[in-house]
């Protein structure tokens, strides 16, 4: 159970740095944030592990933890924006007048 906890914590802080080092506003909260570290930890020690980097028992460490969660906030984003785009082109929206 303490190794969860460290796993949340830890994707916490990896997330918080993520969104630190990535420009523009993010509307996320506590729990996301974490989720976001936690996957990029994740697909960091994979992709470490598949290219050699790690061994079988080895997990990533906090800098490509950081740059997996960055890779994973960039990806986010793209689809959020995306899905954003499409449901402000299938409402009528008031358009703004410049």
């Amino acid at each position: 159970m303490s190794q969860v906890i460290g796993y949340i914590i830890f994707g916490f802080i990896v997330g918080l740095i993520a969104r630190a080092l990535l420009p523009g506003r993010q509307h996320m909260g506590l729990a996301i944030t974490s989720i976001l570290g936690i996957v990029g930890s994740l697909l960091a020690g994979w992709l470490g592990r598949g290219l050699g980097w790690y061994g079988p028992d080895d997990g990533a460490g906090f800098i490509m933890s950081t740059a997996g969660a960055v890779l994973v906030l960039f990806l986010y984003h793209m689809i959020a924006r995306r899905s954003l785009d499409k449901t402000s082109k299938d409402k009528d929206f008031p358009r703004r007048v410049a």
